[in-house]
């Protein structure tokens, strides 16, 4: 079920930073306390393929999203201690060494099950030992979340597993939300930072057809 437009689960959730200390964050609270915009993204699993190209991926862009006043964090249902492993492990060796925002260690499931995020399917009850068996592993898809500084979410996304994310999409939507929340304008198909916004009524959709 989709939460865009609702606030983001107000639940600590475990985390891990580069320097191995375990601390917990509050997604809403965060927002709202730091009065920042936040993008949480999830990744199915430490020490696989995709991943790490991802996690290189937002550490490379995270000054553009520091000057838009946003925070990034990244998440899985690894432990802590797992987390940090890979935080030690180089880029050669296929690790995520020298990231440095935090990532969630989700690793209890409470905040990727209430999100509706797992990969659980055919789920079976088995009346004779009272047993719960699911296929899939369990883990989280692709998700990312871009929250306000209300905690509100504004953009929601989930890829399946092989299906590396484009980080540059999400700058070009917290760009486009920042201009809404500035202008009271809307943004059309393919806006980006620079380019023409426009009302939203009939008089402003014409115009803007009109010209482009």
């Amino acid at each position: 079920m989709s939460i865009v437009g609702k606030k983001f689960p107000d639940l600590k959730v475990n985390a891990m930073d580069e320097m191995g200390d375990t601390y917990q964050i509050n997604i809403l609270e965060k927002a709202k306390k730091e009065n920042k915009k936040i993008i949480l993204f999830w990744y199915p699993k430490d020490f696989t393929y995709v991943c790490p190209t991802e996690l290189h991926a937002f550490q490379e862009a995270l000054p553009e999203f520091e000057k838009r006043n946003t925070i990034v964090i990244g998440a899985s249902c690894d432990t802590p201690e797992v987390h940090f492993a890979w935080l030690n492990t180089s880029k050669d060796n296929g690790g995520i060494e020298g990231v440095t925002y935090p990532i969630l260690a989700d690793s209890n499931r409470n905040l990727s099950s209430r999100l509706g995020i797992l990969d659980t399917t055919n789920e079976r009850y088995d009346d004779e030992d009272g047993h719960l068996t699911v296929d899939g592993d369990n883990v989280t898809y692709r998700a990312t979340y871009l929250i306000d500084e209300e905690g509100t979410v504004f953009q929601e996304s989930v890829n399946h597993m092989p299906l590396g994310r484009n980080v540059k999409e999400f700058i070009r939507l917290i760009d486009a939300y920042t201009h809404v929340q500035k202008h009271g304008e809307v943004c059309p198909a393919n806006w980006e930072e620079g380019k023409e916004s426009m009302k939203a009524d009939r008089e402003g959709v014409a115009s803007y057809l009109s010209s482009n």
